[in-house]
């Protein structure tokens, strides 16, 4: 079980949601306006997810990816930060609604990622 693609993503997932929230949390308590928190949170979180997701999660680091990871990392960063400012009048802390964005935005980073950056061949 552990060795399936959505386990393994998982499992990279908890490790890059730590190391950019932890960035994100950072960048937030030392004052920086939350649209550059999330940018420092998501430039870490990608450093450390292309190896981890590319690696780990979907066994293949090839260079090439680079560019569509990038696009689905960007992707999510617009995503994320539109969803941040939806929930402003609802929470008023911006590391809580990132934390409560967390599982949302992992689930679309998995479709991004799985669908347009390491999608698996089609069976002939």
């Amino acid at each position: 079980m552990l060795d399936a693609r959505p386990v393994r993503f998982l499992i990279a997932g908890v490790a890059n949601t730590a190391v950019g929230l932890a960035a994100y949390a950072i960048a937030e308590l030392a004052g920086t306006p939350v649209w550059g928190a999330l940018l420092i949170g998501m430039v870490t979180g990608v450093a450390f997810s292309f190896f981890s997701m590319g690696a780990y999660a979907f066994r293949d680091l090839s260079w090439q990816r680079l560019p569509r990871f990038l696009v689905c990392y960007g992707a999510n960063y617009l995503v994320n930060l539109l969803a941040l400012a939806a929930l402003q009048r609802f929470v008023a802390d911006p590391i809580l609604r990132q934390a409560l964005l967390t599982p949302p935005m992992a689930a679309f980073s998995y479709i991004c990622l799985s669908r347009f950056v390491f999608q698996r061949p089609k069976p002939d």
